[in-house]
């Protein structure tokens, strides 16, 4: 996965945390996770807000 994988990124952390609203959480923790998800393989230095935002939208939408 890259970072313009954003959807199936967001299903991968739904998958991981169902019970977690994605609307709580910090990018700072967002970005880690991502980063330890296996299969994740992309320099994290090009990862930007815009991108997090994203990811998170996506999730969003998983969750509800």
């Amino acid at each position: 996965m890259k970072w313009t994988d954003s959807q199936e990124i967001a299903e991968k952390l739904y998958d991981l945390n169902p019970e977690l609203d994605p609307k709580t959480i910090r990018f700072t923790d967002l970005l880690q996770w991502i980063i330890s998800l296996e299969g994740f393989d992309d320099d994290p230095s090009k990862c930007g807000e815009r991108i997090l935002e994203a990811i998170q939208l996506a999730w969003i939408e998983e969750y509800e």
